[in-house]
């Protein structure tokens, strides 16, 4: 008997948060919500805490710069089958470019999601250097994790120099989001580009390859955290060949033009098959959906799925986005004394030594 209860008890103990989120899920849409956030960012946390094993082992046999691509598809992997969550990716083939610097629009911290699916082999992370003296150092050391000192102009471009020759002799490509912070909107838009990320590239003299992932605000936003479908899109690698530092500026507004092109673009395509499907639905007068129970024995990603809702969730959310933000595969986020900095320096001597946040591969999610 002793050894029946030995046996059930841990079970026990695991099952007791699974099954209070689930009744959280079930008792309204505003628990729904908060059910799948917490789901979400205790995934995030659980795959970052076990992703230092991996990246051990994996440094062991000399993979380490494809450490952030197994984390990230273990990540996909759970989430995409316990919200019932997918990516469509368009133009996958514009990944094999290696080394390449990945571009990426900016929205949420459903975007760690995004990186779940798209994170290729051998690319690595860049981030601050005082990283790498907190507990996510080990881990970000060992996945081979880019590191910038942004302590002043000077260091910051040494930095970057070091940074480009070592993706050229060890042919690893690096993922960031050039915003530098998130931005999520009804609209599809973008902000502008810092240019930490192509001073790189016109250094090291490696291409660029923009990816965009189209607006999801109708699965995602404050208070909404729905189940569906939505695309990224690669686009094909710009080439830095034959520009020069003095190119910077045009080569951020080329990128951005073509990102921001696809973004509306996306979103347009998306518009009109909602509105198609919803056109070819037929309707039953007689039943109202919005009065269908939850049955209580529903799948996870059923229970999860909220409706519509305009719920204000300032409080908990930040908590909780802040600490999935700074977890394993998306790694540093942009701290409120950096955005401080960024203004700071940005309208100092024209040199943006903290623009280079936009270089951390995942920034504060929203």
């Amino acid at each position: 008997m002793s050894f029946l209860l030995s046996l059930f008890k841990p079970i026990a103990y695991i099952s007791l948060p699974i099954i209070l989120v689930r009744q959280v899920a079930v008792s309204s849409s505003f628990g729904r919500y908060y059910a799948r956030v917490i789901v979400y960012a205790g995934t995030l946390m659980t795959v970052a805490s076990c992703s230092v094993v991996i990246a051990a082992s994996m440094s062991l046999i000399g993979r380490s710069t494809d450490v952030n691509y197994i984390v990230a598809r273990i990540f996909y992997g759970i989430i995409s089958r316990a919200l019932d969550l997918h990516i469509k990716i368009e133009g996958e083939e514009n990944l094999e470019t290696c080394p390449t610097i990945l571009m990426a629009n900016h929205q949420s911290m459903l975007d760690v999601f995004v990186i779940g699916r798209l994170m290729p082999k051998q690319t690595a992370i860049m981030a601050k250097k005082s990283l790498q003296f907190t507990p996510l150092g080990p881990f970000m050391s060992l996945s081979g994790t880019i590191f910038i000192d942004r302590g002043n102009s000077a260091r910051a471009f040494r930095s970057i120099d070091a940074a480009g020759e070592k993706m050229k002799s060890q042919k690893t490509s690096l993922w960031m989001f050039p915003e530098g912070t998130r931005h999520m909107s009804k609209e599809p838009d973008m902000l502008q580009l810092k240019k930490g990320g192509f001073h790189l590239a016109l250094n090291a003299g490696i291409p660029i390859t923009p990816i965009v992932t189209e607006n999801y605000w109708h699965l995602y936003h404050k208070g909404v955290f729905g189940s569906g479908t939505f695309t990224v899109r690669v686009l094909p690698p710009i080439s830095t060949k034959g520009l020069t530092v003095a190119d910077v500026g045009m080569l951020s507004t080329r990128v951005r033009d073509q990102m921001l092109a696809a973004l509306r673009d996306m979103s347009l395509t998306s518009s009109g098959r909602d509105k198609s499907s919803s056109k070819d639905e037929p309707r039953d007068p007689s039943v109202d959906k919005s009065d269908s129970p939850t049955g209580p024995l529903e799948p996870t990603a059923s229970l999860l799925s909220p409706a519509s809702m305009g719920v204000s969730s300032e409080s908990l959310e930040a908590v909780l986005e802040t600490k999935g933000s700074s977890s394993s595969i998306a790694s540093s986020a942009g701290s409120s004394s950096g955005r401080r900095n960024m203004s700071s320096s940005e309208g100092g001597n024209g040199t943006e030594t903290e623009e280079d946040e936009g270089m951390i591969l995942v920034g504060r999610p929203t």
